[in-house]
């Protein structure tokens, strides 16, 4: 061999492996599946579900809610009707009450009489006629229009 030819042999750059491979694989036998196919992979767990299923879940808090809610609306409707109850109870009471305070304030009237006919020896009238005016107790204000 000549040195040219050496020098040559050895610039050229060496074979890539994707062309060693393609060539050997061309060559080599290929591994195909055994006939019949392989046997199946096991992949899912086989462990049994705990509780119950899912529906029977639902159901039983459909049923809790209505129950529920079937006792919320009975409270409600007892509640309105004492509150009805109440009402109309001091609605027949007002009457008694109003004859109570009434006697009460004869009562006081003639008190205030005898004292004042023990204080001055006679009646003094406060107003114009024999009208029974009802005594107001609370301080009112001497003006009671805007102006």
């Amino acid at each position: 061999m000549e040195h040219s030819a050496i020098f040559r042999q050895a610039l050229r750059p060496p074979p890539s492996p994707i062309h060693t491979s393609l060539t050997t694989v061309s060559t080599m036998a290929q591994a195909l599946p055994p006939t019949g196919g392989y046997e199946p992979i096991q992949y899912k767990r086989n462990i049994p579900a705990r509780g119950f299923r899912p529906s029977y879940y639902l159901a039983a808090m459909g049923i809790i809610m209505t129950y529920g809610l079937y006792r919320a609306g009975q409270g409600i409707r007892e509640h309105n009707e004492l509150a009805r109850e109440k009402m109309w109870s001091r609605i027949h009471l007002i009457p008694m009450l109003q004859a109570e305070e009434d006697r009460d304030l004869v009562r006081r009237q003639w008190a205030d009489k005898v004292r004042e006919r023990e204080l001055t020896g006679g009646e003094a009238k406060v107003y114009n006629s024999d009208r029974f005016v009802r005594p107001t107790y609370s301080i009112s204000p001497s003006k009671t229009t805007k102006e």
